[in-house]
């Protein structure tokens, strides 16, 4: 894996969020300052400013609106009626503008597997190949999101009184700009004008070729679905091509070839998979866990944890297992929770002579392990798709959680039973409670969040504003540690990661919508509904398809893709959705931090400055402890829905 973005004087914790995401194109913005190179430099400057502070400011005026609303209806008891509609039109240009920086970044997620192991030359093709398909797929669909856009123009917002195309606007806007990003990003490497060439000629031959054949793909029927959302797909992916722009090329091709259906449709699914209302909480989830990590809250959980369990053979093992438990998923990013504790453990874990490999596999099985823990955005992702209660969900994440982290507990045992005690094994009481004081403020913060949630207190977007709140408050007036300059670059890296993922669940709406309008959803139901073993037999391979499916798409770009597929089929045969959701959540989380091709795996190294090398044996003991869990979740419903309300 590769980081697009990653200045050398970054913070340890902040770099960890860009790593959070696999580089798209490997564009160099400090080009030589002479003649064209110049030029190029300086357009490159100006678009990162158009972009990047209205992106910032559209995250503060989101948290600004939704906090408001909070208050205005939980304080003064008048709800805002503007509040969500606001919202909505804001959130929109959010999350273009936020693929637009993700774009110039780098930072879009992207398959490197093949990529990083391919010579230097064939890796830089790969890398111009990767942005000259997604220009094509940009230059695509700007006529249909510039249609889309003229007839929302006809419909009225209620609450706001004001044209549907201030929001929908958003789409042609953000079209324009990842255009103007590409380009710029292209003459960058003019200097490497074959390799170019040879990128804009391998594309230009595919999509000849398909036009070419519209003819006979068009006889072929259903056939096209493996032509276009395997073999495509399948090609674009492990080719580099970031994964929203390969499920939007396949898509476009499938519906302007094969099919009669007009293509702005393709920019009304976008549309509809990214402004749910549930994603709200995205950004806001985002940059509650950055302000989790830059007010110390996450050391002083981490630095309690290690004060009970530090004298034990392989405490802070454990202490790494429960503080990944505490932190997970407020981030909306695993390599954001893994920042927040690596760099607090691992110098003291390595004083007490722990092995790098040992550390960095736990590491990465731990935030496997924390997969359905909530505020988990995959969980959120599941409940925008599928229409799931959240709360039910944040509900059955917890118990499925704590089973695998037993589990885990249960390998570091075994390998530290012969593990000396430290010389100072002895508590010091009075050294905890001091420490669970300093610490009190930040171990609130995530139960609050889960009970308000769960117990249906407040959405979970409320809750977000609100732990976003008070971790600012904490922050400024308990721990007395905020960077602002840090929050200001925190804001931009909070619409680029939101950006990259919307952009997907967009995209990906578009291919499941694609899928079901082709009658696959029926045949493929059908199929899983007969398979040998019944229920059980739908469950395993929902477990290996998922495994493989979250080490090359990771967990929400597979989720809007075949949730809306296979959850129907689950219930079916009378699997409990929260029940399913678990399982492949947890599956997912497998193949997302397993080697070689998971890319969670990946951050974890970057994350604890490891070789991948040296945590490719430890792991395997949890990886196998991790599927363990996951066979147990599937095959004890109770686990997952033992606590729902009836």
């Amino acid at each position: 894996m590769r980081s697009g973005h990653a200045p050398n004087d970054t913070p340890d914790a902040e770099a960890a969020v860009n790593t959070s995401t696999l580089a798209t194109v490997n564009y160099d913005g400090h080009l030589p300052a002479i003649g064209f190179a110049k030029w190029v430099a300086r357009a490159d400057r100006g678009l990162g400013f158009v972009t990047e502070v209205p992106a910032a400011l559209l995250v503060l005026a989101e948290i600004f609106i939704l906090l408001a609303a909070v208050v205005s209806r939980y304080v003064f008891h008048q709800p805002l009626i503007w509040s969500d509609e606001l919202a909505s039109v804001l959130f929109i240009w959010l999350a273009m503008l936020g693929a637009v920086v993700a774009l110039r970044r780098g930072s879009h997620m992207r398959m490197t597997a093949l990529v990083d192991i391919a010579s230097p030359a064939l890796r830089k093709f790969l890398d111009l190949f990767a942005i000259v398909a997604a220009l094509a797929y940009l230059l695509m669909i700007a006529v249909p999101a510039y249609d889309f856009a003229v007839e929302e123009m006809m419909i009225t917002l209620p609450a706001l009184d004001i044209s549907n195309v201030w929001r929908a606007s958003a789409l042609p806007a953000g079209v324009t700009l990842l255009i103007a990003v590409s380009v710029v990003g292209l003459l960058g490497h003019l200097r490497d004008w074959r390799c170019l060439l040879a990128a804009f000629a391998v594309v230009g031959a595919i999509a000849g070729g398909l036009w070419v054949c519209q003819p006979l793909l068009k006889q072929l029927g259903n056939l096209n679905l493996l032509i276009f959302f395997v073999g495509i797909v399948g090609s674009l992916v492990f080719g580099g091509v970031p994964i929203a722009f390969a499920f939007g090329l396949a898509t476009f091709g499938y519906l302007a070839l094969t099919t009669s259906t007009p293509t702005i449709v393709i920019v009304g699914r976008m549309d509809e998979g990214m402004t749910h209302q549930i994603l709200l909480a995205v950004p806001l989830f985002v940059f509650l866990g950055l302000l989790i990590e830059m007010t110390s809250m996450a050391k002083a959980m981490v630095q309690f944890l290690a004060s009970l369990l530090g004298h034990v053979r392989g405490g802070l093992s454990y202490v790494l297992i429960g503080a990944m438990y505490l932190v997970s998923g407020i981030s909306g990013s695993k390599a954001a929770d893994m920042a927040a504790v690596a760099p607090v453990l691992f110098p003291e874990m390595r004083e007490r002579g722990a092995d790098d490999g040992e550390m960095l596999a736990l590491l990465a099985a731990s935030g496997a392990q924390t997969e359905t823990i909530p505020p988990s955005l995959v969980l959120i992702t599941i409940g925008s798709v599928t229409g799931i209660s959240i709360a039910d969900l944040f509900t059955g994440g917890l118990l499925p959680g704590l089973v695998l982290a037993v589990l885990l507990g249960l390998v570091v045992w075994w390998r530290c039973r012969a593990e000396a005690i430290a010389a100072d094994g002895r508590i010091l009481w009075r050294e905890v409670g001091k420490l669970l004081v300093v610490a009190s403020p930040a171990l609130a913060l995530p139960f609050v969040i889960r009970a308000a949630v769960i117990e249906g207190i407040a959405t979970a977007t409320e809750v977000s504003t609100i732990g976003i709140a008070y971790s600012l408050l904490i922050g400024l007036f308990v721990y007395r540690r905020f960077d602002w300059r840090r929050a200001a670059r925190g804001l931009v890296d909070t619409a680029a990661l939101s950006g990259a993922i919307l952009l997907i669940i967009g995209a990906a709406t578009g291919m499941a919508w694609s899928l079901t309008q082709s009658g696959f959803s029926r045949q493929l139901a059908t199929t899983m509904m007969h398979l040998p073993g019944g229920t059980l037999g739908f469950l395993g391979v929902s477990i290996v398809a998922f495994i493989v499916l979250g080490s090359v798409l990771e967990g929400i770009p597979a989720i809007v893709l075949f949730g809306p597929l296979l959850f129907p089929i689950a219930k079916q045969l009378g699997v409990h959705d929260v029940h399913y959701a678990m399982v492949v959540v947890l599956a997912m989380g497998i193949g997302l931090f397993a080697p070689p091709f998971g890319v969670g795996y990946y951050a974890a190294c970057a994350i604890s400055r490891i070789s991948p090398s040296r945590g490719l044996r430890p792991i395997m003991g949890y990886i196998v402890a991790l599927l363990v869990g996951t066979i147990l979740v599937a095959l004890v419903p109770w686990i997952s829905i033992g606590f729902l309300t009836k």
